[in-house]
């Protein structure tokens, strides 16, 4: 008669709860009607006089479920629960016969109205506590699944927290190395007394201004990428004006996807670094992003120097952007290097179309 009850709140509200009244019902009625059979009481008088009997030790099991708060080491909570059940049932079965025979039962004169009573005591004495059992057994399993459910949520809380963590550490790597590759090359026109040097140095500044802000961001679009990657390919041709030539195309739908900030352009920076500047005669860049069958590709083809023998290309930059790529597309992200004929070298990132949040 009582019913397993998942939620988390406590008091009234817990005891006489919805599911734990709907149980109740479901096997009060049927032992009403049973107790009708053969007997002049209406069956209705035997319905409410066991949903009675059932809702008392409803109130009984869910009393003793809060109180005491602490019962003693010697008795278990789930016993002091039934023995609360088969206690209040035959209070409860008094309570019935009371109001359902207008405050005189009679016991004492009406042999058939106390034999009536004894058998409902027997009914709710029989099925009361195994119905109590099966409510906790209900309740400790839904209790399980509920903690469960929690620890699965905080194991997925730790771990998108460490990835967020291994994250900013990789973004961490990004910043120093782009910044301190770039003023390199700002020194270098200084110490030849370059009279670039004021120019480059100015276009230094507004590209920074531009793109420090976006370097903390976990995430960016491909449209801020291609308006940084312009800005620093400006800047290195005001470099190397004579050994520089470049390229720049993407397609209008892809311009609103995420990515990791600094992807494209590390790709870049990587081809203007170990590309361009080893060789004499310099080169051409041609980046394109091309957006096909709901994945994108961030191309950079370079006519620099090419692969060196016996080794990957894959230096800090690129080693980290990797790492960057699967952490942010969930391992679905791929990084690939290969040469060029008859010299340099293409990259190529191919990773989901997400669409940017920005």
């Amino acid at each position: 008669m009582i019913a397993a009850d998942t939620s988390s709140p406590r008091g009234l509200g817990r005891i006489v709860s919805w599911q734990r009244v709907r149980t109740t019902l479901i096997f009060a009625v049927p032992i009403g009607l049973m107790h009708s059979i053969g007997s002049a009481t209406p069956a209705g008088t035997w319905v409410a006089r066991a949903i009675t009997v059932g809702l008392v030790a409803m109130l009984a099991f869910g009393l003793c479920e809060q109180r005491p708060v602490q019962p003693p080491r010697w008795l278990a909570r789930w016993v002091w629960q039934l023995i609360g059940v088969v206690i209040s049932v035959p209070f409860g079965a008094l309570l019935a016969y009371y109001w359902t025979t207008g405050g005189h039962p009679n016991f004492a004169e009406d042999k058939l109205r106390l034999t009536g009573y004894f058998a409902m005591c027997f009914s709710g004495i029989l099925f009361g506590p195994w119905v109590a059992l099966g409510a906790m057994v209900r309740q400790r399993d839904a209790l399980a699944r509920h903690q469960a459910l929690a620890f699965q949520l905080e194991r997925s809380e730790l771990e998108r927290q460490a990835l967020d963590a291994r994250m900013r550490l990789l973004q961490a790597q990004v910043q120093p190395h782009f910044l301190f590759n770039t003023l390199a090359n700002v020194r270098a026109l200084v110490n030849t007394g370059s009279p670039r040097a004021s120019a480059v140095l100015d276009s230094l500044i507004a590209y920074l201004r531009a793109a420090v802000p976006r370097l903390d961001e976990p995430a960016t679009t491909l449209g801020q990428e291609v308006q940084l990657v312009r800005a620093y390919l400006d800047l290195m041709h005001m470099r190397i004006p004579d050994r520089l030539q470049y390229t720049l195309h993407a397609d209008d739908a892809a311009l609103a996807l995420r990515c990791p900030p600094m992807a494209v352009l590390t790709l870049v920076e990587n081809a203007v670094r170990h590309g361009i500047d080893p060789s004499e005669e310099g080169g051409r860049i041609e980046v394109s992003i091309t957006l096909r069958d709901g994945r994108c590709s961030a191309r950079v083809i370079d006519t620099g120097v090419g692969l060196r023998p016996g080794g990957d290309g894959l230096g800090t930059g690129l080693s980290t952007l990797r790492e960057r790529m699967q952490l942010a597309f969930g391992g679905d992200a791929r990084l690939s290097l290969t040469g060029v004929v008859p010299h340099g070298v293409c990259a190529e990132l191919d990773f989901p179309a997400h669409q940017g949040t920005s």
